[in-house]
């Protein structure tokens, strides 16, 4: 607050889009009450209303701030050859979102509202997708040993009959027919010799492990069996 004569009572600080009262006021007794300022705004400040103090010597000014920053109200020619002072305040720009003033200026002050974000209904979008996902994991684990034993058929499939009668492509050969065994029958195929196959009515297969000890011995005869007798014997 600046003192003179006539002097201005006033806060140090108005936030910015609030209104705020100021008073001008003669503390000279031997002069005159002050006139009632002609002004429709006091520098940045809009002028909302005007009243006279209780004992008559000045006047209560209640104004708005619409400009942030230092606002400056310069000095008023009050008609009578009296001038009132400078008086300078300070207007923050920091006002609550939503507020009518808020479009007036803009600026990166403003404060956001505090809206807490609701988890448990949210939570409740996540009920189907996680419904799928537990129903696809399930379906992927029962299937799994569909995928092995399809896996394991086609390897077998691509290197049936062997290209060569050498003894790495024999036993790759029948490496991976052990293992699609394997996967359509359990482990103990692995060990199945041709007394096993026959019993299980598998004779194209007992003739596949005869045609590869044949083969390892540079022997033709009994022939490779087709892959189509292979798989026609297991069914679909």
């Amino acid at each position: 607050m600046l003192s003179a004569a006539p002097v201005w009572k006033a806060p140090a600080e108005i936030p910015f889009g609030k209104l705020a009262v100021l008073e001008l006021r003669e503390e000279d007794p031997g002069l005159p009450a002050l006139p009632r300022p002609a002004e429709e705004k006091l520098g940045p400040f809009a002028l909302r209303s005007v009243e006279p103090l209780a004992d008559g010597r000045g006047w209560r000014l209640t104004v708005q701030a619409l400009v942030p920053g230092m606002a400056v109200i310069p000095a008023m020619d009050l008609g009578d050859g009296r001038r009132s002072p400078v008086l300078k305040i300070n207007v923050p720009r920091t006002v609550p979102f939503g507020a009518p003033w808020m479009g007036v200026g803009g600026g990166q002050g403003d404060v956001l509202p505090y809206i807490p974000f609701p988890w448990a209904w949210a939570s409740l979008l996540g009920i189907p997708p996680l419904g799928i996902a537990i129903w696809w994991v399930r379906r992927w684990r029962r299937n799994g040993s569909k995928r092995l034993l399809h896996h394991r058929r086609r390897a077998f499939a691509h290197h049936w009959p062997p290209k060569t009668n050498e003894r790495s492509a024999l036993d790759q050969a029948h490496d991976l027919g052990r293992d699609f065994l394997a996967a359509r029958f359990g482990e103990e195929a692995r060990s199945w010799g041709v007394a096993e196959f026959r019993l299980r009515q598998l004779d194209t297969w007992a003739t596949w492990v005869q045609s590869l000890d044949a083969a390892r011995f540079a022997r033709k005869e009994p022939p490779f069996p087709p892959l189509k007798e292979l798989m026609k014997t297991l069914g679909p």
